[in-house]
């Protein structure tokens, strides 16, 4: 119950609105249930969908507000699931040609850089995993309320940019694996559109509950695991190399475009968004600070497990392709469109081909990078421009921004190795660019104590994620110097170039700035009345 008071508070509430995206504060319980049901048509996942953590402990500790409940391995599995999601980002067909290419030019030497590139992008996934635990809300909707109108509506194109970006690798990924599948039957554009299909079959599997999506992504791991490790197995690498790979950090200059490709595909701008938006799929009361603390415990176990599990399998990638074309005169023309016949060249038929055990593992790193990147584009659109609209519709809509544009690359490249290399190039530095606007607001978020309360990182984890960031960016800023210095020519498309440099790095400069600042009222108001609405 509220008090006499409260009326005037609400009047007040209400002029302060500025997006009207909020309902005024009354004093009835129905207000505030209408305001939840308002917040459910915004939300990563409504109540309905959310998998509820069972508790072992009696009711007096459930109810406890400071109880922290002891580990248990229930738990642990009813929390896992978000963090393979996550994790799918770093297995990705750009990914894995990125893996191919440093092990045939670099051999095992940047193994290290793969295991420490890993650990950073833990760290960076962990913080959004953090930002989503403990707001209830998931970065685009926090930044929907942090930044001003002009500045969220630029950081949603870029957000869009880089996602329409990833998924077309993913997508002629799953379309090359299709047609290595097919011995060549099916053209690369067909390839397109099936892979498109079977991505609105596998989003049907949520209407039956998390669960069973996440179930269909354990599977599609497990093949990429079984595939690739198979590959190893069939190429036989040197554990002596492997191992001083791992151990010993080694970096030549002739390897330094191999390393900068290794680091930038650790930090993908959509799946930052897309961590703190899965892992409310579990009921968690934001009320209860030991839950939150509980939940933050095991998502960190499990994004740790799923990573270390995408960091074999690119593992066995890199170490088949230095094994096999370290070296050799093919070492430098080897890519995503000719590995399956390189492999199978390099290695024969024998019982099952590895032609096609390469084809099975790109298949499934297609298919479930495309579905996650999907995903991501729903929570992306809805957070940013606060759309209500239907899962469906959105996932319609941000499906047909990718699918339309790979069709058309498909038809022209469909019969051109070195073309299809060239756009994965420009694909590569499209997407690094947007690493920046993903990262930032990400940072400046979760060290602000207006929008985590007690969850907010200490300056020491600060210091770091920012260390890791910078290092991030300025390795990407190298590739993307590097990649116009050589492609760029003539005066006025250096000219188009300089000036769109400007302009970047001025709304890098603004979004730093916004760092120190607070938050808006509104953001702050909103997760006020948004925890109060999910403790009634």
């Amino acid at each position: 119950m509220s008090s006499p008071s409260g009326g005037e508070d609400s009047k007040d509430d209400e002029k302060d609105e500025e997006s009207n995206h909020l309902l005024p504060l009354s004093s009835s319980s129905q207000s505030l249930s209408l305001q939840s049901e308002d917040y459910s048509d915004e939300v990563a996942f409504e109540a309905r969908e959310k998998i509820v953590i069972v508790d072992v402990e009696g009711p007096d500790s459930i109810d406890a507000v400071d109880y922290v409940p002891p580990f248990s391995w229930r738990k642990l599995w009813l929390f896992t699931g978000p963090g393979f999601l996550m994790s799918i980002a770093f297995l990705d067909p750009g990914n894995l040609e990125g893996d191919l290419q440093a092990g045939a030019i670099a051999g095992y030497s940047l193994l290290w850089l793969l295991l420490w590139a890993t650990v950073m992008g833990l760290l960076i996934q962990m913080l959004s995993a953090r930002v989503g635990v403990a707001t209830g809300r998931h970065l685009a909707e926090l930044c929907r309320d942090e930044y001003s109108n002009w500045a969220r509506y630029i950081l949603w194109f870029m957000a869009e940019v880089a996602l329409i970006g990833a998924d077309i690798q993913e997508v002629i990924g799953s379309a090359i694996a299709i047609q290595i599948l097919s011995n060549g039957f099916l053209p690369l554009w067909a390839g397109v559109l099936i892979t498109a299909s079977d991505c609105f079959m596998f989003l049907f599997l949520e209407n039956y509950g998390v669960r069973k999506l996440e179930g269909v992504f354990a599977v599609l791991i497990a093949t990429m695991a079984l595939s690739f490790a198979w590959m190893c197995g069939d190429a036989q690498p040197s554990g002596k190399e492997l191992l001083k790979g791992i151990l010993i950090p080694r970096l030549g200059s002739k390897t330094i475009r191999q390393a900068v490709g290794v680091v930038g595909c650790v930090i993908m701008p959509h799946n930052v968004f897309l961590h703190s938006a899965l892992v409310q799929s579990r009921k968690i009361d934001p009320q209860k600070k030991a839950r939150v603390q509980e939940a933050l415990t095991y998502y960190s176990i499990e994004s740790s497990v799923a990573l270390f599990v995408s960091f074999m399998i690119n593992l066995f990638v890199t170490t088949v392709f230095a094994k096999g074309f370290y070296g050799t005169p093919r070492a430098s023309s080897i890519g995503l469109v000719n590995a399956g016949q390189y492999l199978e060249e390099k290695y024969g038929g024998g019982l099952f081909p590895i032609l096609y055990i390469w084809g099975i593992g790109l298949l499934a790193a297609g298919q479930s990078s495309t579905i996650t990147g999907t995903y991501a584009g729903q929570f992306i659109m809805g957070g940013f421009l606060n759309l209500r609209l239907k899962k469906w519709t959105r996932a319609l809509i941000t499906r047909s921004f990718a699918i339309i544009p790979t069709i058309i690359v498909a038809i022209i490249f469909n019969t051109s190795e070195a073309s299809l290399d060239i756009l994965n190039e420009w694909l590569n530095v499209l997407q690094s660019m947007q690493i920046p606007f993903a990262l930032i607001p990400l940072l400046t978020l979760v060290a602000k104590e207006q929008v985590m309360g007690v969850f907010k990182i200490g300056p020491v984890l600060e210091r770091l994620a920012w260390t890791i960031a910078v290092l991030v960016i300025l390795i990407n800023g190298y590739l993307l110097i590097d990649f116009f210095i050589s492609e760029v020519k003539g005066l006025l498309f250096g000219f188009l170039i300089g000036s769109g440099t400007i302009a970047y790095v001025s709304f890098i400069i603004y979004l730093v700035s916004r760092c120190g600042t607070s938050p808006s009222n509104g953001l702050s108001l909103e997760l006020s009345e948004r925890i109060t609405c999910n403790g009634n």
